[in-house]
């Protein structure tokens, strides 16, 4: 019988990425001209490792103008590969292992099949990617469960991006920085504002 004891105040996580690569169809033969890329949804873990032991299967719920839009993946490698024009959302629910007493969870994430002005330089020819980093959290883990995610390592966040995701120790950094450097930017204009409010009400009350 399977245990339903949960572990009490002990929470647990799997890091995960998600998100899809995008190549043109440029110059290539397709059965429907309005296909302009394919492209690959997919959850995996840090560094492509094995996920298996904790997902038991990734529902993917396509745009309803594919045929049979919700795929059901039940093997690593979590993905569905598909051809189109249009960039759409993508519902992702995880499915976990019955032993886990744990509910599904839905992800969302926004097909993209161009590259942004910032990424491409306006160059639309190029193959793109959009992963995002996320953490599973088992808060309370039933006791059985909690053995078997013991028994699994996971990967850290690398340090430098890699070829599986853009994300790491380094992009965060980096957009960390980037957000310092607005804040500072945008408090800087406000207080340039407010001086030039302070100058104009003093030349009004000198009138």
């Amino acid at each position: 019988m399977t245990s339903i004891k949960r572990m009490k105040n002990i929470a647990v996580s799997r890091p995960i990425i998600y998100g899809n690569s995008a190549t043109p169809l440029n110059g290539k033969k397709v059965t429907d001209p309005d296909h302009t890329h394919r492209w690959t949804i997919s959850v995996r873990g840090v560094n492509n490792e094995d996920i298996s032991y904790f997902i038991k299967k990734v529902a993917f719920k396509l745009h309803d103008t594919y045929e049979n839009p919700n795929r059901v993946i039940e093997k690593p490698p979590f993905e569905v590969s598909e051809t189109g024009w249009g960039e759409f959302d993508v519902i992702i629910k995880l499915h976990f292992h019955p032993v886990s007493g744990e509910k599904p969870q839905t992800l969302y994430h926004h097909l993209k099949l161009h590259p942004y002005e910032e990424d491409g330089l306006g160059i639309k020819s190029k193959p793109v990617t959009s992963y995002l980093y996320d953490e599973v959290v088992f808060n309370e883990p039933v006791d059985t469960f909690y053995q078997i995610l013991q028994e699994n390592s996971t990967s850290s966040i690398p340090p430098k991006k890699t070829q599986y995701h853009q994300f790491s120790l380094q992009s965060e950094q980096d957009e960390v920085d980037k957000l310092d450097k607005a804040i500072k930017s945008t408090s800087q204009e406000i207080a340039r504002h407010k001086e030039k409010c302070k100058r104009l009400e003093a030349e009004l009350a000198a009138k």
